[in-house]
């Protein structure tokens, strides 16, 4: 699943993955849960690291953690972006993404161009 930022925001009307930053006494996989929750209005099941990326843009660095999750409750909802698309490997490349998620979307272009034993998908 991808999410594209609202126009007013940083980088608006790019696309991302799902998330946000992490608060305060929260572990990272707390932090995607909590986010997709107000988000998208759906409850998520957390599983392993799928990649992590640190990117500097000009005015900030991020550190991003990409987890593979499948939804466990709820359906998603576009309560905070611009819109909301699930998508396969191969239509990565319809989509101006947001920098920082460059080497994740090469990664995942490379494994939908070989065959997967239930990989995860954008």
């Amino acid at each position: 699943m991808i999410c594209q930022r609202p126009a007013h925001k940083a980088r608006g009307l790019l696309w991302e993955f799902a998330g946000g930053k992490v608060e305060p006494g929260e572990t990272k996989e707390q932090a995607l849960v909590r986010e997709c929750r107000e988000e998208l209005a759906v409850t998520l099941a957390v599983g392993p690291v799928y990649m992590e990326v640190t990117h500097a843009y000009p005015d900030l660095a991020v550190h991003l953690t990409l987890f593979t999750a499948a939804i466990r409750e709820g359906r998603p909802q576009r309560l905070e972006h611009a819109d909301i698309r699930w998508i396969a490997p191969e239509e990565i490349g319809g989509y101006d993404f947001c920098p920082a998620d460059e080497a994740i979307l090469a990664r995942l272009a490379a494994e939908g161009r070989q065959p997967q034993q239930g990989g995860p998908q954008a």
